[in-house]
């Protein structure tokens, strides 16, 4: 699995089937930087994962992910995403986010999340 179209899909696929842990340990570098929006920056994969952790333990219900269109670029991928979801402090969530990845060394170093509020 060399290319890039081939890492993001098996990230993808990974995420519906419900191994988004599975997918972040495999294809996420070591010094991966992530961001939601304009929030404050997460560095570092351990910070990073128990951010995910914390946030897939507070789902309370997963309806539906679903991408919807994926780029490549060099060195770049991006993933919309269709959502729904209940969080025991946000609520029920229905909406669409892009990720924006930025690859080096065959994983992830750049990731940042644009949605609505």
């Amino acid at each position: 699995m060399n290319t890039l179209i081939e890492k993001i899909s098996a990230v993808n696929d990974l995420i519906l089937q419900g191994k988004g842990l599975e997918a972040f340990d495999t294809y996420y570098h070591d010094d991966v930087v992530m961001q939601e929006n304009d929030n404050e920056v997460c560095i570092g994969k351990e910070i990073c994962k128990k951010q995910k952790q914390a946030f897939y333990a507070s789902l309370t219900e997963f309806r539906c992910a679903k991408p919807l269109k994926v780029t490549i670029g060099e060195k770049t991928t991006m993933v919309e995403w269709y959502l729904d979801f209940t969080h025991k402090e946000l609520g029920v969530k229905k909406f669409t986010q892009v990720a924006v990845q930025e690859w080096k060394d065959g994983k992830i170093i750049k990731e940042k999340f644009y949605y609505g509020s």
